[in-house]
């Protein structure tokens, strides 16, 4: 498909990563209104995700090196003064295995559900309907949500219900991002903290699924992008991804999430449209 196509698809993916948009759908979109005229690919999806979570970890490398430190710590036996430091309740610890808890579920689907993930899952009349619903969705939790709990008040069964909704991002058009926020609205934290857990809890499954990807590609003819396309779309992610999520953090400080539905709304409908008139195709 070329450098160019890779540079644009790159650029689309650090902008909507971080958004609760679906860089997934709009990556599948996108493909359809290139030269090419084609699906990027899971594969180039799952790949170039790895450079937006890179800028994830350098963004919030103090919270992520808090949070190892104090894992880590609770299996060392506590000394002197220093007791609360290895406090095997401390919110950092819980956060710890909140993110490995939370995991669990989309590896295994993930794992298991390849075929439709690769296939039926990309579907753009699905696409555009999950944009639409999930969109909705959002709105709701955002607009009744009480956003009154912190992220160092997070329960188990909290983690684990907003784990069980990053499995839905697996469909393209619900987005990662969306609907771990849409799950930790609704249990009444506030946008940040909805925003920073989902952050933190995709890291595992987007680098084991970008590895997973990159690993099973070696030998393939079929490959959409050659490497060295996929590796620079995967740095234009990687920068544009840093600057998208640090102004997403300063927006969500002190408003709603509503634009974002109204786009989700309004892409789906046209997107309903434009299949509808037979000017892109559904797979």
């Amino acid at each position: 498909m070329g450098y160019i196509e890779a540079i644009i698809l790159g650029l689309v993916q650090g902008l909507t990563e971080f958004l609760p948009i679906s860089s997934s759908a709009h990556l599948r979109i996108m493909g359809e209104f290139l030269p090419s005229a084609s699906d990027p690919g899971a594969t180039f999806t799952a790949i170039t995700q790895l450079g937006t979570e890179l800028a994830v970890i350098l963004y919030f490398r103090r919270d992520i090196a808090r949070i190892l430190s104090r894992w880590f710590q609770q299996f060392r036996k506590p000394a002197g003064s220093h007791h609360e430091v290895f406090d095997k309740n401390h919110p950092d610890v819980r956060l710890g295995w909140l993110v490995i808890i939370g995991t669990i579920p989309i590896v295994l689907v993930g794992y298991f559900a390849q075929e439709y993930i690769r296939s039926t899952f990309r579907s753009l009349w699905l696409v555009a309907t999950v944009l639409i619903v999930f969109g909705i969705i959002l709105g709701i939790a955002d607009y009744l949500g009480k956003r009154i709990r912190a992220l160092d008040e997070m329960k188990y069964s909290h983690g684990i219900t907003i784990g069980l909704a990053q499995v839905l991002a697996l469909v393209p058009g619900v987005s990662r991002s969306g609907s771990t926020m849409t799950a930790g609205l609704a249990l009444g934290y506030t946008r940040p903290a909805a925003a920073r857990f989902g952050f933190l809890l995709a890291i595992p499954a987007v680098f084991g699924s970008g590895l997973y990807e990159l690993v099973h590609s070696f030998g393939e003819t079929d490959r959409v992008f050659t490497y060295a396309e996929t590796a620079v779309a995967t740095v234009i992610a990687f920068v544009v991804g840093y600057a998208v999520i640090a102004a997403l953090m300063r927006y969500i400080e002190k408003r709603s999430f509503l634009p974002f539905v109204i786009y989700r709304v309004a892409l789906g409908v046209t997107l309903f449209v434009l299949l509808s008139l037979n000017v892109i195709q559904p797979v």
